[in-house]
């Protein structure tokens, strides 16, 4: 009698460190994450991994009775991707639910309007505007797997880079890898090493989109965020930084 593989439909669940992840998920796998799973506070993400549904993940049959699996087409990697990112449009940022902040922004709207910043900048000297633009939409993809990480959350600031880390490793991996994965990971790396040109301007605009948005908050709730500024003052490294934070700071002085 002829041998048969059979094909079985695999699930798997797991809350391990993503390092472990590229073991565990064979190529023809669908990733997607539990929000639940999401939670900054919980150092390890649950990871339901289950068999793709879609006719390109389906098993080929040989004559001889073998299976083999395809690899994901890069639509299928482009979509797996997006949605994943999907998450940074519905996590809030931490810091305003923990000031009672009524209706917070999210990560992707911090990074929208910091992308709008580089934008609408004006050219400066040695610094690649395009390269800020790219920079600011990804500072924070991260945080689409391990959630908005703040100084509050008690969380050295190694671990939450190592824990970063490995969140954008996977990432790049669900992206399929290639020129555009290793794109996103450089100017993820550049702007946390901060030293570059781009990075130091990015990450003025980090601060600059926060504070105009306690300023907002402020206005719109009655809030008093002084807090968010306190904390950000003094250390803008560019002169467009300092420039906007100084506009955004006398226009705070006019509303009290």
């Amino acid at each position: 009698m002829r041998n048969v593989m059979i094909h079985h439909r695999v699930f798997f669940c797991c809350t391990k460190p993503l390092s472990i992840l590229p073991s565990l998920s064979p190529p023809h796998l669908r990733l997607s994450y539990s929000a639940a799973a999401a939670a900054a506070s919980s150092p390890n993400r649950a990871i339901h991994c289950m068999a793709n549904d879609s006719p390109l993940s389906q098993p080929l049959t040989g004559g001889d009775g073998s299976v083999s699996v395809p690899p994901p087409s890069p639509a299928s990697s482009a979509i797996d991707f997006l949605s994943l990112c999907s998450r940074l449009k519905t996590t809030p940022r931490a810091g305003w639910g923990k000031r009672d902040v009524k209706n917070p922004e999210s990560i992707a709207d911090h990074m929208y309007r910091m992308g709008l910043m580089a934008l609408i900048s004006s050219d400066i000297p040695g610094v690649n505007r395009d390269e800020c633009i790219k920079m600011a939409i990804v500072h924070d993809i991260a945080e689409a797997i391990v959630g908005d990480i703040t100084p509050s959350c008690g969380i050295p600031k190694e671990e939450k880079n190592r824990r970063e880390s490995e969140a954008l490793e996977h990432m790049c991996k669900l992206l399929g890898g290639g020129e555009r994965a290793e794109e996103i990971a450089e100017l993820w790396r550049e702007y946390e090493a901060n030293t570059s040109p781009e990075a130091k301007v990015v990450k003025d605009f980090d601060k600059l989109e926060l504070i105009l948005q306690a300023l907002e908050y402020e206005q719109e709730q009655g809030k008093d965020l002084e807090e968010f500024f306190e904390s950000t003052a003094g250390k803008f490294q560019t002169d467009i930084g300092k420039a906007w934070a100084l506009y955004i700071a006398s226009r705070r002085r006019k509303q009290q």
